[in-house]
């Protein structure tokens, strides 16, 4: 098992990089989650570290974790209240007409036993807002650089698909999933903002899998 890199680190907080398909619950199937990572991330410390948010299975990049209970309830009413920039990036197929623009679209759950759960653009759902930009575009592909005002379950992921038109590659539940080999979703940037203290800032580098189509960091 290969240890996590860790992104930023103080009293209180980690930010690590999250891996592309660790799943932060432990899968009923059986399996590595990051339940498995939790006592290596004490680093020294009593307590194990607590992750304040979700990412989903298969987005990589930066996952805040508090490191006590205070934090974590502190961290956590942040996140309510809107107190939290993030920053991620997105691969798409083609190209848009504009280069940004901001999605508004509620989201709500709906799931069937056939197809199980998924969230759906809703007018009665939970208010959902997403600024965007194109960043570059390569090969038949365009990285999107998504801003989130809100955190709703797969908020990025159904804004891209019904928003934008074109679901994230390799979305299994939103797209095809077959144009990549997991949703190509990155959590670029995170940054938290504390009464009398620095604020916690992280960055994570572009995976691999980014790269590999043709992709720069920056």
């Amino acid at each position: 098992m290969t240890m996590i890199p860790i992104l930023f680190e103080d009293g209180e907080a980690l930010v690590i990089d999250k891996p592309a398909g660790l799943p932060l619950d432990r899968p009923r199937a059986g399996g590595e989650s990051l339940e498995n990572h939790l006592d290596d991330l004490r680093l020294g410390f009593q307590r194990r570290p607590a992750p304040v948010h979700r990412l989903d299975r298969d987005t990589s990049g930066c996952l805040l974790l508090a490191r006590n209970p205070k934090a974590l309830k502190r961290f956590a009413k942040a996140f309510e209240e809107r107190l939290v920039q993030k920053r991620y990036l997105g691969l798409i197929a083609g190209e848009l007409a504009e280069t940004e623009g901001t999605i508004e679209l509620a989201l709500s759950k709906i799931s069937s036993a056939s197809e199980g759960w998924r969230m759906i653009p809703a007018r009665k759902g939970k208010p959902a807002v997403t600024h965007w930009r194109t960043l570059a575009s390569h090969q038949g592909m365009t990285l999107v650089e998504f801003r989130p005002e809100t955190g709703r379950t797969h908020q990025i992921r159904v804004h891209a698909a019904s928003g934008l038109g074109t679901a994230l590659l390799g979305d299994p539940v939103y797209g095809d999933g077959s144009s990549a080999r997991r949703t190509m979703l990155h959590a670029a940037g995170l940054e938290v903002s504390r009464e009398g203290k620095d604020s916690i800032a992280a960055t994570s580098p572009l995976p691999a899998d980014f790269v590999a189509l043709g992709f720069e960091d920056g």
